[in-house]
């Protein structure tokens, strides 16, 4: 199965984007090609730690393209093989619901109007980074279909490890997120951050940006 990367980027601060302005990056990831569509968009109680492709809702929500209107958990694991350390060490526990999905980018926004934003976690599910973008897929070395992204919009601050192994001991240092984007990976050519991604972000967050990775 091999180690897999989840990587965030962040303002420096824990602050929640006004909702137009999520939308507005949310519709600029898509625009400047570095993530295809469709768009999922879920609401509830999320993990900002939870692995990407394993067990999370965003991943749920992205594999299995269930309706409008379905509630979705947490993989549930096996009483001896549960973890209570706080994740991403240990198990995530998130429920959400399915607010919306589509194709067209620019649906997201009314869909975001009628969301729970600010009260409820809430966030938008990509299906893959958009490797037809030279320098995406420079990037990442090749194309991998299943590098999803995610954007969060958090009701209360959570906070995320600046480097960590998911099967090493908790600890470290964090940093607090409302407003961030995490995406996953296998390969990649460097240790930096997407380039394309930073340059939407930086638009949307400021200049002062914070990056940060889990493994395993």
């Amino acid at each position: 199965m091999g180690t897999w990367t989840d990587a965030f980027i962040a303002p420096p601060e824990p602050a929640l984007l006004r909702p137009e302005a999520f939308g507005r990056l949310v519709v600029e990831l898509a625009r400047e090609r570095v993530v295809r569509t469709p768009w999922t968009l879920v609401a509830g109680k999320l993990c900002v730690n939870a692995s990407l492709n394993w067990g999370s809702v965003s991943g749920q929500a992205r594999r299995d393209r269930p309706p409008v209107g379905t509630v979705l958990r947490s993989e549930e694991y096996p009483e001896d093989l549960r973890d209570d350390d706080p994740p991403p060490w240990g198990d995530s526990h998130e429920e959400a619901r399915l607010l919306a999905s589509g194709d067209a980018v620019l649906d997201v926004l009314p869909a975001l109007r009628a969301a729970p934003y600010g009260v409820e976690d809430v966030a938008v599910v990509f299906d893959r980074m958009d490797f037809g973008n030279r320098a995406v897929k420079d990037y990442f070395r090749f194309e991998d279909r299943r590098t999803m992204l995610v954007c969060f919009a958090l009701a209360h601050p959570q906070h995320r490890p600046l480097s960590a192994h998911d099967c090493g001991e908790p600890g470290g240092p964090t940093h607090p997120v409302r407003t961030c984007v995490v995406h996953t990976f296998k390969h990649a050519s460097g240790d930096g951050a997407v380039p394309p991604l930073v340059s939407v972000l930086a638009r949307c967050f400021g200049p002062d940006l914070v990056s940060g990775k889990t493994w395993g």
